[in-house]
């Protein structure tokens, strides 16, 4: 007993820090992106945290390196948690607020759901398709005042969606795959490195010296994702994930409230009326997606 209280309360500490530290990661893009290209930010971002987890997994914990068929595995979650999710949502954060973009990240475990009936052959219910549909149309809302000065674009709402799907699929692929015991600090330096590498060759493609300052703004941004949320907020994620892929996702439901008070805060960002209707619906499908109308009871594990 005492043991299992522990561990719901290791449960509890781990998501709410993750949701506080992911939920600053949009503030801290759209800083950065006042002084500097989306691509450069994350690449050097990428850099800077893989860098500080392979040296402490392999250099100070002495851990394993990846064998086998383990580097396929983490290419592929690299590419679709780095270079994918991250690059497109850096991006896309040029055409939203930081608010609409942790708001965005909320809707994930509705879309983890969802992959989780194709990928892990779960039951597709119509609390799944009834809550994509809602989380959807609590962004919409939230963002819709936002459209008239083109703070929040359609074009940017729209590689918001692609990038929240890659992160879920790479959830999912993570979580279904067997690690032989791979350290999670190993699994997450080399993905970061690897994922930043593939990105890489499209940054200096893109590359603009002139639209680049390398400022206190610039380096606030970018060591703040590369150590809390690239380390830390990432970590924790993969902890969660392990204890329960499906369960980890809710703790994202928080990141909103976090988010849109650190936009207010250092942004400016406006909260109104519309920005608490898309919270609440956003809520209400998450809520939507863990009831199971079969058995009339709502899944709280």
């Amino acid at each position: 007993m005492p043991s299992h209280r522990h561990n719901r309360y290791y449960w509890l500490a781990a998501g709410i820090l993750f949701a506080a530290l992911w939920g600053s990661a949009s503030t801290a893009t759209k800083l950065g992106l006042t002084v500097a290209q989306p691509l450069v930010i994350s690449v050097i971002r990428f850099g800077i945290a893989s860098a500080i987890m392979l040296i402490v997994s392999h250099l100070i914990g002495r851990q394993r390196l990846p064998k086998g068929k383990e580097w396929k595995q983490i290419t592929i979650y690299g590419l679709l948690n780095i270079t994918i999710y991250l690059g497109c949502y850096v991006v896309a954060m040029q055409k939203v607020t930081a608010g609409i973009g942790a708001l965005a990240v909320a809707t994930n475990p509705v879309f983890i759901s969802f992959f989780s009936v194709l990928f892990l052959k779960k039951k597709l219910t119509p609390s799944i398709i009834f809550s994509l549909l809602i989380c959807s149309a609590g962004v919409v809302c939230a963002s819709w005042p936002l459209f008239a000065g083109a703070t929040v674009t359609a074009d940017g709402l729209l590689i918001l969606l692609f990038s929240m799907l890659s992160y879920s699929l790479a959830a999912i692929y993570f979580s279904s795959k067997n690690w032989n015991g791979l350290s999670l600090f190993t699994i997450n330096g080399w993905q970061t490195l690897l994922g930043g590498m593939l990105l890489l060759p499209v940054t200096l493609f893109f590359y603009k010296s002139s639209a680049n300052h390398y400022g206190i703004n610039f380096w606030y941004s970018v060591i703040w994702l590369a150590v809390p949320v690239s380390i830390f907020a990432v970590q924790l994620w993969l902890w969660l994930l392990r204890q329960n892929p499906v369960r980890a996702g809710l703790w994202l439901f928080l990141c909103p409230p976090f988010g849109f008070v650190l936009a207010a805060w250092i942004m400016k960002d406006i909260i109104t009326i519309y920005t608490i209707v898309g919270v609440l619906l956003v809520s209400g499908g998450l809520l939507l997606s863990r009831i199971n109308f079969g058995r009339k009871e709502m899944i709280l594990d």
